[in-house]
């Protein structure tokens, strides 16, 4: 999703800068050439000193950015049964707190320029659980860990954006429904075709239209909109 969300920013003509772990950003850039306004840095968002300055460095060197939007992502993939007490702080800390922490650099530097959009990503299981008859064999269920920090990313929207709102600062999330990646459509075409199933528009989503989304977050299309959840969904969430 974050690949095709910077390439319909950059075809807008936004100036970009995409954040990874190490060496992946760069790759990134070097496979979408033609872009001049394409910029890459590496980053452990785990590592909350390391953000500080980060963003220190950065909004010295290229400016407060007008936008922001996090995909930090964080699963066990294990069994309810098998799951710990560090897997479930592990992910949590690498999806909700790590979310936390870069939001909040980046928006208390945007308070300096009075403006800014911050988006953030939540999914369909922040909001309902996963249906097991979908996962069967050899799937293993959406793992709990990863519903309870999308849960809590919804809440972070709205906090930030009423924290923000009066110092021009807007907030919302985007709440995917199923994505699943290309890998997973080749493996488990079965597992695929189950996921469109439960959806009322009768398939999977496409990376583009999460990318819609975030642009209009981040336009001044949606400059009276903070605090808000919007599910890219197909209606999985309808019924």
């Amino acid at each position: 999703m974050g690949t095709a969300t910077v390439k319909m920013l950059l075809g807008a003509g936004a100036k970009v800068l995409t954040i990874d772990l190490a060496g992946r950003a760069e790759q990134f850039v070097q496979s979408t050439p033609g872009y001049i306004d394409h910029l890459a840095a590496t980053l452990d968002v785990r590592d909350g000193e390391a953000i500080k300055q980060f963003v220190k460095i950065k909004t010295a060197e290229l400016g407060v950015p007008h936008g922001l939007v996090i995909l930090t992502f964080g699963s066990t993939s294990k069994n309810f049964e098998d799951l710990t007490e560090k897997d479930f702080d592990e992910v949590n800390h690498n999806g909700l707190t790590a979310t936390f922490l870069l939001a909040r650099e980046v928006g208390m530097a945007m308070e300096t320029n009075g403006k800014g959009s911050i988006v953030l990503f939540s999914s369909m299981y922040g909001s309902v659980s996963p249906d097991p008859g979908v996962y069967e064999a050899p799937m293993n269920i959406n793992p709990v860990e990863y519903g309870v920090g999308k849960a809590g990313i919804v809440q972070m929207t709205r906090y930030l954006a009423v924290h923000w709102a009066k110092k021009g600062i807007r907030c919302n999330c985007v709440s995917p429904g199923p994505f699943p990646n290309p890998g997973v459509k080749e493996k488990h075409p079965e597992f695929v075709e189950r996921l469109a199933h439960k959806v009322p528009m009768g398939r999977v989503g496409k990376q583009e239209e999460v990318a819609g989304a975030v642009s209009f977050f981040l336009s001044d299309a949606s400059s009276y909109v903070t605090g808000q959840n919007l599910f890219v969904d197909g209606g999985w969430t309808s019924w």
